[in-house]
């Protein structure tokens, strides 16, 4: 991977999903700080989404991941980030053009609509993937508010 430091966080509903990853990713040797949950007991996705988010703002040498139930919630919060370019992806096509074409630094899973297997395909592409530049730069720089 050409990304070995990556920030991971979830919500309940998508605790297993992080788990499953997370243990992929450090059998691969990736450094990961888990912002948890640290079990699939009820809690509330911004908690976990705001961390994620800051540190990688704070960090250029991470990529974060999250994950909630249809990703839908904790990816609207991660992106009230002004650095943080969050997306949502159920597939590996979408992860890749994400990257490619978003310079996306947060990739967001939808854990009750994804298998553990599509979700690997996505977190391989997305943090295999670099930024394609060009024409994207113009518009990336376009997104934030400041």
């Amino acid at each position: 991977m050409i990304v070995n430091n990556i920030a991971i966080g979830s919500d309940h509903a998508g605790f297993e999903l992080k788990e499953f990853i997370k243990n992929y990713l450090i059998d691969k040797g990736i450094n990961i700080n888990d912002f948890g949950p640290d079990s699939d007991a009820r809690t509330d996705y911004a908690d976990y989404a705001h961390p994620v988010a800051s540190f990688v703002e704070k960090n250029n040498d991470f990529l974060g991941i999250l994950i909630c139930g249809s990703g839908n919630g904790i990816n609207m919060t991660a992106n009230k980030h002004q650095e943080i370019r969050s997306a949502l992806c159920w597939s590996a096509e979408i992860a890749e053009l994400a990257r490619l074409h978003n310079n996306a630094n947060i990739l967001v899973l939808p854990a009750r609509f994804i298998s553990n297997e599509e979700a690997i395909k996505c977190v391989d592409v997305f943090f295999n993937t670099q930024f394609e530049g060009g024409r994207h730069t113009y518009r990336v720089n376009k997104i934030s508010c400041k």
